[in-house]
């Protein structure tokens, strides 16, 4: 099913590992084409929170934790890029949403590919946008788990 997709899961400072890598692309590469895109090369790193901070220092001169960061390499209707994911953060924020981490981690991992198909989260409006379609994306996960 994945043709010539290239999604690729890295890990960096993190003992974490996802328990089914085809399942999780298959959901990000059929999330991609149902907005009428296609998938390019598409990396998700998943890391620690020192990692991600250090991106963010670096990259975008911001001195604080985050979740996610992505880096656009989009052409054209292909999405592609680099997706920063902390497992701290994504753990601690399943815990102060009351959500498996599981359900967490996937919300997260969407608000990347949606920021690479083009949405954005800089206002209210945005925010409530966003978080439609991730909630949209999560049901239609193969292996939803609460």
């Amino acid at each position: 099913m994945l043709g010539e997709t290239s999604i690729h899961f890295h890990y960096e400072e993190v003992k974490f590992r996802l328990s089914d890598p085809t399942e999780e692309k298959t959901w990000v590469l059929e999330s991609i084409q149902s907005e009428s895109m296609r998938c390019g090369e598409l990396n998700f790193i998943f890391c620690s929170d020192q990692y991600l901070l250090k991106i963010n220092q670096t990259y975008l001169k911001h001195d604080y934790y985050t979740d996610v960061i992505t880096f656009n390499y989009n052409q054209s209707q292909v999405v592609a890029g680099d997706i920063f994911i902390s497992i701290e953060r994504v753990m601690d924020n399943a815990r102060k949403h009351a959500t498996s981490f599981i359900n967490e981690l996937r919300r997260v991992l969407m608000h990347g590919v949606l920021h690479l198909i083009g949405y954005n989260d800089k206002d209210s409006d945005e925010r409530t946008e966003m978080r439609a379609k991730e909630d949209f994306y999560l049901t239609l996960h193969p292996l939803r788990k609460d």
